[in-house]
Order: C-alpha cells, then structure tokens, then sequence
C-alpha cells in the first residue's frame, strides 16, 4: 500500500517548487480538479478529475493506492480547507506526505499590504457556513472570504444587506494567479449590483471596528429595548429563562410569541454562529424586534410574522423553543414545538396565568416530555424620601420540558 502525496498548487503550477514538480512527474496517477490538471498536459501518467463527489474520489484512491503512486494536486494550502484534509482524515496521517503552498487568502493580504494575524477566515466554498461568517463578522474587524460560484461576492453582498449588517466593505480578489488577476474595493450596496470574475477571494473590512454587539449582555435592562407597553420578559426573568433553555454555542433557537424579542437577542450572546428564529403575530412588534436585533447587532436573526401555530412545519428544526406568548392557542403550540423538536432538545414556556400553566404541563406531558416548573417573585427596589422599599411583580411560571432518556435511547437504536 503506497503513501498518497498531495502537493498545494499555491495560486497556479508557477508556484510549485522544484522538488514539488519533480514529485509530481513521478506519480503514476496525477488527480486534481480540471484546471489544475490542464496545467500538466504534457506529462504522460493517467489524469483522474476530481468532482464534487468527493466520496467517489476517495474509494478511487483507496482502490488505487495499492499498486500505484498517487499524488493529488490542491488549490493553495491542501490543509486549509482543502482536500488534504479529507484525505489525512480517512486513510489515517502515517498515509499521507503532504507539501504545502501560498494560500489565497494570504496572497490576497499580500496584495493589498494588510496584515492578517488578527483577520477571521470562512470558507463558503462547497460550505453552508453563512451563519458562522456571520458571527465572525459581528466579531472581527476583518474576515476573509472564499467563494464559489453560489456564494459570490454579489451573492455575499446582498446577504449581508438582507441580514442588517451595514458597516463592512469590501475587496474582491479577481482570477488570482492568472494573467487577468485584479481586486475590487466597494461597498455592500456597490457589490450587491456587481458581476465578478471566478475564482475570487474576498475580505471584509470593518468601517467601526466591532460592532454593536459589544454592547450585549445577559440580563440587559428593560428599557435597552424598544417593547410595547411594558410587554417584555422582564430582565430577571429572562435571565432564568436563557438558563434553563441550556443554550450552546451552534444550536437554533425558536422565539415563539417573540415580542419584543429580547429572549432571543440576549441568546445570541450564548448560541454564537447558531440561528434564532423569532416568531410573532403583530407587525408592529415584528418591526421592534428587527430594531432591536439590528440596534445589537444580531445578525443571525429571522423574524417571521405568523399566526401561531400555523407555520412551524417550515421553520429551521429547532434545538431549543422558548413560549413567551400564545394565549389560549398555548396547548396546540406546545403540541406543534414537540413534534419539531430535536431528541436532545429543551423547551421553555413563560406564563403569568394559572390556568396556562396547566395547559402547558398537560401539553408537554401529552407529548411525553418530562417537565419541571419553577415560579420566580421578583421585587424591585423603589427608592423613598428616606429609606426604599420593595415593589412586587406578577409571580411567573418557567416551565421546562426535555425528552425522557427512554425516548432517547429508543430513537438512537433505531436503524
């Protein structure tokens, strides 16, 4: 069983080095994408394109491997989001000779004389990351970019406006490594209208260094957020609530019966690159939401106007659901969260009403999830002419439901 070579290309076969040529005339297959292979047309061993399928590309080599020398050229660095990755992954490092090369994305900053020690890189390449370049954006004063055909730059650009983000700018590296190469500095609004040459690199550049969302903490003031006649999960309550939704970092949060939607803007600070999904009837309230979720820069937020629980079916599978409203359609959206929640999931309701919380235990029971309910009594100081005293609210009911560990278990073995 012969070791597979795989040699990064750096931005075209003018960056591979002598002893990398001369380790690529010595394979008896050559595989690599098209254009990479187009570069070695004069050498005679086999060509073998690799595609999209990448799954058929690794049972060829590990059928190939043994009896033939194998080298598989890559674009760049092979282990920066590249093949070489993979390959290492699945036949295990002792199998693999690496050789690496100039990325894109530092000869990008090369080209633009820009130090990047400190930048964020995302790969949109074959990827769904959107959401996590979403959160390096709200983090990072820049992010690089690469693309493919799906995820332009205009692609990117008319993302990011349809997300709120408006304070980065853009340079959109061109053909690299070709006689055509070029860059492009423009704004989200330019770029949104622009056609680009493929390949290309992009990065994004801050206009106000880290935004917004700085600002955002746990347990943020009632009056931090545009709401509707005091119509808010009040601050202590909201902290206990995001505690026991058990948030992490990556998961999708429904914000059902959102509000003004400060349950979900304040769990952006723990999901990080994962997705809130806020849902509410009232236009007026769904426009407070997208203010505040833009006033803190929570970009990877979706406020949905609907009547609950009509709907659901259609949003993103949620890890977590928080009830912060629905009335006397309570049960029936209890009923609808549980069959979309995940086996791992946690669901949250919130209710100052006795008669709701029956409704939702006997939901969520209905459902088969095990419940726990705690009633928190908040009073807060009131200041006097010369001492303060204590001003009770409403006592509230935080419900929790998961799913028993039998169900789990029962799930999990299936086939």
């Amino acid at each position: 069983m012969k070791k597979v070579t795989i040699v990064g290309m750096g931005l075209s076969a003018r960056d591979v080095t002598a002893e990398q040529l001369d380790v690529i005339r010595s394979a008896d297959i050559l595989m690599g994408g098209r254009r990479h292979l187009d570069q070695f047309d004069d050498l005679p061993m086999r060509k073998q394109v690799i595609t999209a399928r990448i799954d058929e590309a690794m049972a060829f080599i590990r059928e190939q491997r043994k009896s033939a020398r194998i080298v598989v050229l890559a674009s760049g660095d092979p282990l920066f989001y590249g093949i070489g990755a993979r390959i290492a992954w699945e036949l295990g490092p002792d199998q693999v000779v690496i050789f690496p090369n100039i990325t894109s994305i530092a000869a990008a900053f090369a080209r633009i004389c820009q130090p990047w020690s400190d930048a964020a890189a995302v790969s949109l390449h074959g990827r769904d990351h959107k959401y996590r370049l979403l959160e390096e954006v709200k983090r990072n004063k820049t992010v690089a970019i690469l693309t493919d055909t799906r995820h332009s730059p205009r692609w990117l650009a008319q993302w990011l406006l349809g997300r709120g983000v408006k304070h980065v700018r853009l340079t959109v590296f061109e053909k690299m490594g070709s006689a055509e190469e070029a860059f492009r500095r423009c704004t989200l609004q330019q770029a949104a209208q622009m056609e680009f040459g493929q390949p290309n690199v992009v990065i994004l550049h801050s206009e106000q260094g880290i935004s917004s969302n700085d600002d955002l903490t746990l347990g943020m003031a009632d009056d931090a957020y545009r709401h509707e006649n005091g119509l808010i999960t009040k601050m202590e309550v909201r902290a206990v609530t995001l505690a026991k939704l058990r948030l992490k970092p990556g998961l999708t949060l429904w914000d059902l019966g959102a509000g003004s939607g400060s349950v979900g803007i304040e769990a952006s600070v723990l999901i990080g690159a994962g997705r809130i999904v806020a849902v509410e009837k009232r236009a007026a309230r769904l426009a407070q939401i997208r203010e505040n979720a833009e006033r803190y820069g929570v970009y990877n937020l979706d406020a949905i106007q609907c009547a609950l629980p009509e709907g659901l079916s259609e949003l993103p599978a949620p890890d977590r659901i928080f009830i912060g409203g629905g009335g006397r359609e309570l049960a029936a959206i209890i009923a609808a969260g549980a069959r979309n929640l995940r086996l791992d999931g946690v669901m949250v309701i919130n209710t100052v009403l006795a008669d709701n919380l029956c409704r939702a235990l006997d939901a969520l029971e209905a459902a088969g999830m095990s419940t726990e309910v705690v009633q928190l009594q908040v009073s807060r100081s009131k200041s006097m002419p010369w001492s303060r005293r204590f001003e009770a609210h409403n006592p509230v009911w935080i419900i929790s439901g998961t799913w028993p560990s039998s169900k789990k278990e029962s799930e999990e073995s299936e086939p």
